[in-house]
C-alpha cells in the first residue's frame, strides 16, 4: 500500500516527516494541501483534524508528526529513528524542541518575514489556538520578544554538540533529531534573512548539513481527489492490540479527540484500539466511507462524547 503524505512545501513538521521519508530511503506520493483553512481535500480524511503533514495509507490517516514517525519504524524498522540506548533521552529532547523551543522560533520567523508568509498565515494561526487575529505589527512586536529565548535556547543545542558527539541524542540518529532540525529549518526555509542566528553555531551548522542530508525520498505528485479515491478504494488495515490504562473509555465507546494545546479542532468517531503509544477512531465519512484516524496519546485530550 502506498504511503501518501499531506504537506506543503514551506511546513516545519512536514519537513519533519520528509526527512524521515529520506532516512528511509522511502518513495512517496505527496498531496499539497492549502497551508490554511478550509482544507476540503483533507477534512473527509481526518474528521476535523486540520494539523499538517497527516500520512495516509489507504484508508488508515495517522495524524501528527509524532505517530507518522513511530508508524513508518514500525512498517520500516530499518534504519531506525528509535535506537533503543538512546531511546528516552531522544524522547525528552524531542519533546523539549516541539513543546519549548519551536514556539518563540515560530514567533520569530513570522514575525521576521510577514512580507514572504501567506497574508492570512497569523490570522489562521491565531484562529487554530483561540487567539483573535493579530495586526502585523502585534506580530512583529512577539518577534522581537520571542528573539532572546530563541537566541539561549539555540546555545543549548550548539553546546550539546560541541561535546563530539554526531547526532544530538548521541552517536546514532534519533527522532531527536529530526525534532530539532525542523524547528532550525523554518528560521530559513523562506527566506536567508535569520541565517546570521547560525553564524557562530559551527557545530549545529556541521550537524544540520548532516541532516539535511537524508533527503526526502522519492516524491510523486498526486492529487487530493486522488487521495480521496484511494481512501474510498480501501478498507483499514486490521488494528493493533489494545492495551488501555484503567482510566481510558473504554473500547467500543464513542469519544472525540483534540490536541491540547492548538487546532484544537475535535475529531469524533467509535475507539477501537488503544495503547500506551497511540489510540485509534472508527468513523465513517459519505465522500471515502470506513476510516480509521489514529493519533499519538501524548498531547491529545480524550473524553467519552
Amino acid at each position: 500500500m502506498d504511503l501518501i503524505l499531506h504537506h506543503y512545501g514551506f511546513s516545519n513538521y512536514s519537513e519533519k516527516a520528509r526527512l524521515a521519508l529520506g532516512y528511509k530511503g522511502l518513495a512517496w506520493l505527496g498531496v499539497t494541501i492549502p497551508p490554511v483553512a478550509p482544507k476540503p481535500g483533507l477534512t473527509p480524511l481526518t474528521g476535523g483534524y486540520r494539523r499538517t503533514p497527516v500520512l495516509q495509507v489507504g484508508a488508515d490517516i495517522y495524524c501528527d508528526t509524532r505517530l507518522i514517525l513511530m508508524e513508518l519504524e514500525r512498517r520500516f524498522p530499518a534504519p531506525t529513528l528509535y535506537p533503543e540506548d538512546l531511546t528516552a533521552e531522544a524522547n525528552m529532547i524531542a519533546h523539549w524542541a516541539e513543546s519549548q523551543f519551536f514556539r518563540p522560533m515560530s514567533l520569530y520567523v513570522s514575525g521576521s518575514n510577514l512580507d514572504v508568509l501567506p497574508r492570512d498565515l497569523q490570522a489562521d494561526r491565531s484562529r487554530m489556538r483561540g487567539l483573535p487575529e493579530p495586526s502585523d505589527e502585534t506580530v512583529r512586536r512577539a518577534a522581537q520578544r520571542s528573539a532572546p529565548a530563541v537566541r539561549l535556547q539555540m546555545r543549548w543545542i550548539e553546546q550539546l554538540l560541541s561535546d563530539g558527539r554526531s547526532w544530538v541524542a548521541g552517536m546514532k540518529v534519533s527522532i531527536a533529531d529530526l525534532a530539532v532540525y525542523h524547528a532550525l529549518w523554518f528560521m530559513t526555509a523562506r527566506t536567508d534573512r535569520l541565517s546570521f542566528e547560525l553564524d557562530d553555531c559551527v557545530h549545529t551548522r556541521e550537524w544540520m548539513a548532516r541532516v539535511a542530508a537524508f533527503g526526502n525520498g522519492t516524491i510523486t505528485e498526486i492529487t487530493s481527489q486522488e487521495a480521496l479515491d484511494t481512501a474510498d478504494a480501501s478498507l483499514p488495515a486490521d488494528l493493533l492490540p489494545s492495551d488501555p490504562f484503567a482510566e481510558d473509555p473504554a473500547i467500543g465507546s464513542c469519544i472525540r479527540v483534540r490536541a491540547d494545546d492548538y487546532g484544537r479542532d475535535p475529531v469524533e468517531g467509535k475507539l477501537v484500539q488503544i495503547d500506551r503509544k497511540r489510540l485509534t477512531l472508527l468513523r465513517e465519512d459519505p465522500s471515502v466511507g470506513m476510516i480509521t484516524v489514529h493519533f499519538p496519546r501524548l498531547g491529545y485530550d480524550i473524553r467519552e462524547v
